[in-house]
């Protein structure tokens, strides 16, 4: 009988050690779960605020206010498809954070996801002072009570644009304005890509000549352009960033919705008139080039850089572009609108903020 109990003993302790390290394995799966594979489901919880709570918001953002009808694209969250997303809490955000700066460093796009992550910020702790400030190609939004500040840096190329005598250049191997712009900050987000490909001379390009390889011409492959400057950022960041001290993060490419055939549409379809997601997990028009030179870029880095990889989700989401309600003339199906996909950006930036392994410096 003793043998018998000691046998049962042993038998239950091994089971208990087996579902404690299933366990233990299930967490750790959780812990580093991809944020970025999942899918859209409809949640009446959402949106997470109320643009008209959020006074600062730009016109060109707030669809609502601009005469879009429609809500529905309002209600959806992004879900991981191995994990759950942890909730957005912005008063725990900002206690975290106190005492720390956050920069975003990019063009109108990394403008959409500044702007969203100061509303969640605001509508989190409403009874909190603020103060919003712009000076040249700097904007500061600050809680005093808290000292904290979320700034947004205007860069569209990350590299230089200098004015020489020929006419302004874009210099793909210098970045010497982030010298002087991008250090003493707890976390960078950057972001890059729209101004590489969709610029035409004489009506949007802010520059006249190229410079790659000490060479000056009027024009290049703009894919290979856009890989020569964000490697030149990537060595700005090895030789400039402390990691111990500053968190780096590269803001993915943001998909734009002007052909139908990218989600097996008609040709001649846009975002206009677009009011829900595409189902699944996946878009059939498949990645833009510029994922993979993202990836390539990053990943030849030796400080670490978190990518935010937002392409596939937002991807997904073709009904979530201001399209005729930006408050301008035309077809915008490159920004989003707000509230909208650019706060699960920031639901994910928060998350992995909050519980990623590099983020226990800021705790």
């Amino acid at each position: 009988m003793g043998n018998g109990v000691l046998i049962s003993f042993c038998h239950v302790s091994f089971s208990l050690i087996i579902l404690i390290s299933w366990l233990h394995q299930t967490e750790s799966q959780s812990d580093s779960c991809d944020f970025f594979q999942g899918s859209w489901v409809q949640d009446d919880a959402y949106p997470l605020y109320d643009t008209s709570k959020c006074p600062f918001i730009l016109k060109g953002f707030d669809c609502q206010a601009n005469g879009r009808l429609d809500k529905l694209y309002l209600k959806y969250r992004w879900k991981p498809a191995s994990c759950a997303l942890p909730s957005f809490n912005g008063e725990e955000f900002v206690r975290r954070m106190k005492g720390k700066k956050v920069l975003f460093v990019g063009d109108s796009i990394s403008l959409n996801m500044w702007q969203s992550f100061t509303c969640m910020v605001h509508v989190a702790v409403p009874q909190s002072q603020y103060t919003l400030k712009s000076h040249g190609n700097l904007s500061t939004f600050a809680l005093p009570d808290f000292n904290v500040s979320l700034e947004y840096s205007h860069n569209v190329y990350l590299v230089d644009l200098v004015k020489e005598d020929i006419g302004v250049v874009l210099k793909l191997d210098s970045i010497d304005n982030g010298n002087y712009s991008w250090k003493g900050y707890d976390v960078l987000i950057f972001n890059t890509w729209h101004w590489w490909v969709h610029t035409v001379k004489g009506k949007n390009q802010p520059w006249e000549y190229i410079e790659s390889g000490g060479k000056k011409v009027k024009d290049m492959d703009r894919l290979a352009a856009f890989k020569e400057g964000l490697t030149t950022w990537s060595r700005w960041v090895d030789s400039n960033v402390d990691p111990h001290t500053t968190q780096v993060f590269f803001q993915g490419i943001s998909p734009i919705h002007y052909d139908g055939k990218g989600w097996n549409g008609p040709i001649t379809a846009t975002c206009q008139g677009e009011t829900k997601p595409l189902n699944g997990t996946t878009y059939p028009g498949g990645l833009p080039p510029a994922v993979d030179i993202v990836k390539e870029v990053l990943g030849s880095m030796s400080k670490p850089v978190t990518l935010i990889d937002i392409t596939m989700l937002s991807l997904l989401r073709k009904d979530g572009h201001p399209s005729l309600y930006s408050g301008n003339e035309g077809n915008d199906c490159s920004h989003w609108c707000l509230a909208g996909v650019p706060d699960s950006w920031n639901e994910i930036l928060y998350a992995i903020l909050s519980t990623g392994d590099k983020a226990s410096r800021l705790k």
